[in-house]
């Protein structure tokens, strides 16, 4: 079923009797070429371009729970590609021209919204700082502007711009970035996939692996045994349970990440606004909800709840630049469980074991990330060699001593 606006008329004149479901419920097969472990976005994104870019015909994905179960659908919406080191910034704009093409390629509104994102600095220092990462992604071939004071308070006038305590010099604006439906992205993803054939397999939960003599043969699941020739895990937070059937210790940690939306407003920010002298970030939903997050809650777990004292945090930082905040209502709040590298930066790559890949260590940056995570995930399982993008973004760089440490924090995923 192809979608248009011819289509929509239609069925608003006819009823809406003629929509069909989006993707198949298949039963597993007994084997498959490639199983993806993980039915959220990068795993859904996978599996579509295996079988639409590099044409493998035997693709299923396993899923324990249902399609964008997981933090898919729990994340504050933003696609970006302002980022700074070079085992980063190629990939992250890669991301960005994949985004802008995505609707058009596989025929689904994702609703993605290219309304800017403008990082807030408030020092001298920092300001600098973000001239240096405006070059990076102009190098790499991004666009970037440096915005001094008063173009910031032309942007946006019910910003707190002479804060005593955090006054805002500047900022640095990517006009091509801004948002995309969360759960659009993942339902586009599986019906693409599954129009190319791929087996999206819901509540079948992976509980081991069966290795023999170093290699993958195929997994374990609540619905049986699958075999498999190659097996690629993006499974985010849940990565270090999934790899440990395999015998293996990650170096990630899980950590719930909140986000928060307001009731709704009338239209007062048309874009994505970062904090520079905390942890604060708030775009507009086009129901007029404020979307906001901050911080990661600092304690390891895997609830998708955090606790009061984030939100606290992250309604401060949200008042020193806005202080209207503090007259909305907030309306609800949930949590997704982030696989926190030691580095703060991704891993696409083989594992020790043969014919078993891991997806997993996003951090912040996962669903920005989801088309070329998907894309560069897809090329390495099926051709076995890292895509021009991910070529850093090695398993055993900490072992090596090559991390890409993207804000400077070392080996604490807790300040990520």
């Amino acid at each position: 079923m192809q979608f248009n606006g011819f289509r929509v008329i239609w069925e608003g004149l006819t009823g809406h009797k003629g929509w069909k479901p989006l993707w198949r419920d298949p039963e597993p097969q007994p084997e498959y070429d490639i199983i993806i472990v993980g039915g959220g976005g990068h795993g859904l994104a996978t599996a579509y371009y295996l079988a639409n870019t590099f044409n493998e015909l035997k693709v299923a994905v396993l899923e324990k729970g249902w399609l964008g179960s997981g933090n898919i659908g729990r994340n504050t919406t933003i696609i970006r590609s302002n980022y700074l080191l070079p085992g980063n910034e190629p990939f992250y704009e890669f991301s960005m021209k994949l985004w802008e093409g995505l609707e058009q390629e596989f025929n689904f509104n994702a609703m993605v919204s290219q309304r800017g994102i403008l990082n807030l600095c408030h020092s001298d220092g920092q300001r600098d700082g973000f001239r240096r990462r405006g070059n990076a992604m102009r190098l790499a071939g991004a666009d970037a502007e440096l915005l001094d004071q008063d173009a910031v308070r032309a942007m946006y006038p019910a910003l707190n711009i002479d804060n005593a305590r955090f006054p805002i010099k500047g900022g640095l604006l990517q006009r091509r970035a801004g948002t995309a439906r969360h759960d659009g992205v993942a339902w586009g993803y599986a019906r693409g996939a599954d129009r190319k054939g791929v087996d999206l397999i819901q509540n079948c939960e992976v509980t081991g692996f069966r290795i023999d003599a170093g290699r993958i043969k195929g997994v374990e699941t609540s619905r049986g045994y699958i075999g498999a020739k190659k097996v690629g895990v993006a499974v985010a937070g849940s990565s270090g349970r999934v790899m440990a059937h395999a015998g293996m210790r990650l170096p990630i940690e899980s950590h719930v990440l909140q986000a928060f939306v307001s009731e709704g407003l009338k239209p007062v920010i048309d874009g994505v606004i970062t904090f520079g002298a905390g942890h604060f970030y708030v775009s507009q939903s086009d129901k007029g909800g404020l979307v906001f997050g901050g911080d990661i809650d600092g304690y390891n777990s895997y609830a998708q709840r955090g606790n009061l004292p984030v939100i606290e945090d992250v309604a401060e930082g949200g008042m020193a630049i806005l202080p209207m905040l503090g007259r909305a209502r907030l309306l609800r709040a949930w949590g997704g469980v982030m696989d926190m590298s030691m580095d703060g930066s991704p891993i696409i790559d083989k594992t020790h074991i043969d014919g078993l890949y891991l997806n997993a260590g996003w951090c912040y940056g996962g669903f920005k990330a989801t088309p070329a995570s998907g894309y560069a995930f897809a090329h390495l399982l099926s051709t076995g060699r890292p895509h021009e993008t991910a070529t850093q973004m090695r398993l055993d760089r900490f072992a090596r001593g090559y991390p890409i440490d993207e804000k400077g924090a070392g080996a604490q995923p807790n300040l990520h």
